[in-house]
C-alpha cells in the first residue's frame, strides 16, 4: 500500500546529532547575543526540535570580555542574590560582576533565557564561556557561525 503517511517525528537522545558551535561575542550586544545562543542551545532551529528533549548543539563562545552592553547598562543594570541569611540581599552592577569576571555576564544571560527545570539545567551544561581567543574544545573541532544568518 503506498498511501502518503504524516507522522510526527520526536527526537529522543538516541536520534538526535548534536554539533559543536563556536561563537564570537566580539562587538555584540548582550542581549541579542544571548537570546540567539539560548535558541542554538535549546535546538529551535533544527526541524526535528521537540520541547522536552535536549536535541541543541554546544555552544563555545570566546572573546567574552569583549562584550557591549547598551545605554546605561554598565552601571544601572544590577545582578541581586541572597546569602540565605536574614538581611543577606547583596547586589552588584555589571560593571562589578564584569571585573571579577567577563564569562559570567554571557552565563546568567544566557541561563535565565533557558527553561526552570531539569531540562533547562542539562541545557545549561552545554555553554561554555571563554573570556579570550583560546578554549579547551579545539578536540571537538567546533564549527565556527556568524549569529547574524540566525534569527
Amino acid at each position: 500500500m503506498n498511501t502518503l503517511s504524516y507522522k510526527t517525528v520526536s527526537a529522543n537522545s538516541a536520534t538526535v546529532n548534536k554539533e559543536w558551535v563556536l561563537v564570537d561575542a566580539d562587538g555584540q550586544t548582550l542581549g541579542r547575543l544571548a537570546s540567539k545562543i539560548a535558541k542554538l542551545i535549546r535546538g529551535k532551529h533544527k526541524p526535528n526540535f521537540t520541547p522536552h528533549v535536549d536535541c541543541g548543539d554546544n555552544v563555545v563562545i570566546i572573546n567574552a570580555e569583549k562584550i557591549n552592553l547598551t545605554g546605561k547598562k554598565w552601571t544601572d543594570k544590577s545582578y541581586i542574590r541572597h546569602t540565605g541569611y536574614p538581611g543577606g540581599q547583596r547586589s552588584l552592577t555589571a560593571t562589578e560582576m564584569f571585573a571579577k569576571d567577563p564569562t559570567r555576564l554571557i552565563e546568567k544571560a544566557v541561563k535565565g533565557m533557558l527553561p526552570k527545570n531539569t531540562l533547562g539545567s542539562a541545557l545549561y551544561r552545554n555553554l561554555y564561556v571563554y573570556a579570550g581567543t583560546e578554549h579547551k574544545h579545539a578536540g571537538q573541532e567546533p564549527k565556527a557561525i556568524n549569529l547574524n544568518d540566525y534569527k
